[in-house]
């Protein structure tokens, strides 16, 4: 199904802002959430290449803000 060009997907995020993308016809398993974005997988994948510029877990990035606060 990943590699069907014909199904829609939609990209979804975590609690720790880590994206992914999941065939729109099926529901958005527990714990990730739908963005607004759909599209073919190509079109997905490239949102979220321009959108996830820190690949770190939000709680790291939560760690190493208040270490160097």
């Amino acid at each position: 199904m990943f590699d069907d060009d014909s199904v829609v997907f939609t990209v979804v995020i975590n609690d720790e802002e880590q994206y992914s993308i999941w065939p729109e016809f099926k529901p958005v398993p527990q714990g990730w959430r739908a963005v607004g974005k759909t599209g073919t997988k190509a079109e997905c994948l490239d949102h979220i290449r321009e959108v996830w510029t820190d690949m770190r877990p939000a709680s790291l990035r939560r760690r190493l803000a208040e270490a160097g606060a």
